[in-house]
């Protein structure tokens, strides 16, 4: 059995002692069956390295980069660690005004992209941004070649205490404000790295999975992973959930995930062959980055025949919590799991006082996988409490088993005449009904109420649309009390979502709606 490497600083320490442990296993592997073993990883990193070096990049160097999961991203993103460089992840789905806002904000000398890739030009995007700005980057393809040197003409490669040095830029896609430039280190990385390591519990024998986008804050953490327990992982550049099945049961998949929009993703595969599992090597599903009704673990549980380990993290905070596959079911099915290694959490009240065990509050922590803060000054002010706790602007509570529960967030929060109402307990309640394919619950403004609650729902496959008088009773045979029991019903063909986890997009439900005059319902 190899043993787990944690004791390390920087990202490219960890590339390297991981290459010395086990050269010879597999590391990434792709849809066209390419592979690249640990040690075959490390070497082709030097040589990129040695190209991007004799470009004029070296340590502080600002380079951003857009491109998809692939193995050469994976390559050109430690290159640019081994060299210190100052790298900005860019996800592909950013478009003008969020890539151009990056570029100026970073100072950006390199931009790397893909070129031509699903139908979009990100050469010419990022040509037409440069053109406008005071200090234009050089652009560079990097889809399938990287530049290569010579490694022996490198730099020593980063100190120890370079570990804390700011080296990665990810931003926060705006809504109604600039998008946020998060500050993180190669520690704060790899630490949030190692909180998802120790709790999923994998062997060397697992063959892991990535599906979501690497320029995700995502793509270190599940990076660290792969590094720290010497396991194999499969790339997929883009996520069409039949093809993702075919590729992954092909390479022995045996952990997956990414989001609950993925986990639901698979169960409509598996509802296509009921009896005969989609992946047979498969023993979890795991992920984050929204929530997940309980009912979705059972669904999994039932259809698939595995276990669902839901854990919460964020740009800023790359992981919090983590459930386990050791943890129960009733752990894993209401619980993100318990704060991860390094992680110290402490909730506090509306009224800003110590919550008790098990009472809500805004969850706030504190720990080395904390970002910098960010490339506002002002932002990072305002997003510390006096103890140092990073405020997250999610609600929950810490139960008397350790575990923690997100009950939703504070601006989620709906105040109907004076009282606050938890959207998240409303969905979840929802989400169990057989006709509801996935639900969100938004306050919108009344004059009479303060705020209405209002549950937006997607229809199930070969389902009725649910009916107001049919959601009404289910949520009272449910034991909900009649003041959070929504007032409007609106049934969608599809929620809007964000294109990197398929998070559901409230602020544009709660824009879309208020276009609409409301009609109360005649029940």
């Amino acid at each position: 059995m190899t043993e787990p490497i944690y004791d390390v600083g920087s990202m490219w320490d960890l590339v390297d002692r991981r290459a010395r442990a086990t050269p010879d296993r597999r590391m990434l592997v792709d849809e066209a069956d390419r592979e690249v073993t640990f040690g075959g990883f490390r070497d082709r990193c030097l040589a990129v390295a040695g190209g991007l070096h004799a470009m004029g990049i070296g340590p502080g160097t600002p380079v951003s980069w857009q491109l998809p999961s692939r193995i050469e991203t994976v390559v050109l993103s430690m290159a640019l660690a081994r060299l210190g460089a100052v790298q900005n992840p860019v996800i592909h789905i950013y478009r003008q005004r969020e890539v151009a806002f990056a570029l100026r904000q970073t100072g950006a000398a390199h931009v790397f992209v893909p070129g031509l890739w699903r139908g979009f030009d990100y050469t010419a995007m990022v040509e037409e941004i440069a053109r406008g700005l005071d200090s234009p980057p050089q652009v560079h393809l990097a889809y399938d070649t990287l530049p290569e040197g010579d490694p022996s003409t490198l730099p020593p490669p980063p100190a120890p205490e370079a570990a804390d040095e700011v080296r990665w830029i990810y931003y926060t896609s705006g809504t109604t404000s600039e998008p946020k430039g998060v500050r993180h280190s190669d520690r704060t990385l790899v630490t949030g790295g190692r909180g998802l390591a120790m709790a999923v519990e994998l062997s060397e024998d697992d063959v892991g999975s990535i599906a979501f986008p690497f320029a995700h804050i995502a793509g270190p953490d599940y990076l660290v992973t792969v590094l720290a327990l010497g396991i194999a992982t499969v790339l997929l550049e883009a996520f069409l959930p039949e093809a993702a099945v075919e590729v992954f049961r092909r390479h022995g998949a045996t952990m997956v995930g990414g989001s609950t929009a993925f986990y639901q993703a698979y169960l409509q595969e598996q509802r296509k062959q009921p009896g005969t599992p989609i992946l047979p090597a498969l023993r979890l599903m795991s992920g984050g980055g929204a929530a997940m009704p309980p009912e979705v673990f059972h669904e999994v549980g039932r259809e698939i025949g595995v276990k669902v380990a839901h854990g919460y993290g964020m740009t800023e905070v790359p992981m919090i919590c983590m459930g386990s596959p050791s943890d129960t079911d009733e752990q894993l099915a209401h619980t993100v799991g318990r704060p991860v290694y390094g992680a110290e959490l402490r909730i506090v009240t509306l009224e800003e006082e110590e919550a008790a065990t098990g009472e809500d509050g805004e969850i706030r922590v504190r720990g080395p996988m904390v970002c910098k803060g960010y490339t506002d000054p002002g932002l990072t002010a305002d997003s510390f409490d006096a103890q140092g706790y990073f405020r997250t602007g999610d609600l929950g509570h810490i139960r008397p088993d350790g575990h923690v529960v997100i009950t939703g967030r504070l601006k989620d929060v709906i105040i109907r005449k004076g009282e606050n109402i938890s959207a998240r307990e409303i969905e979840d309640l929802l989400y169990q009904h057989p006709k509801v394919g996935d639900v969100a619950v938004v306050g919108l403004p009344d004059p009479e109420r303060g705020e209405r609650v209002c549950a937006v729902v997607e229809t199930s496959a070969g389902e009725a649309p649910i009916g107001f008088e049919e959601m009404v009773a289910h949520l009272r045979a449910a034991g909900l009390m009649a003041q959070k029991i929504p007032e409007q019903l609106e049934v969608v063909e599809a929620l809007p979502r964000n294109q990197t986890l398929n998070k559901v997009l409230k602020y544009k439900i709660r824009e879309d709606l208020a276009k609409k005059p409301f009609v109360p319902p005649s029940v």
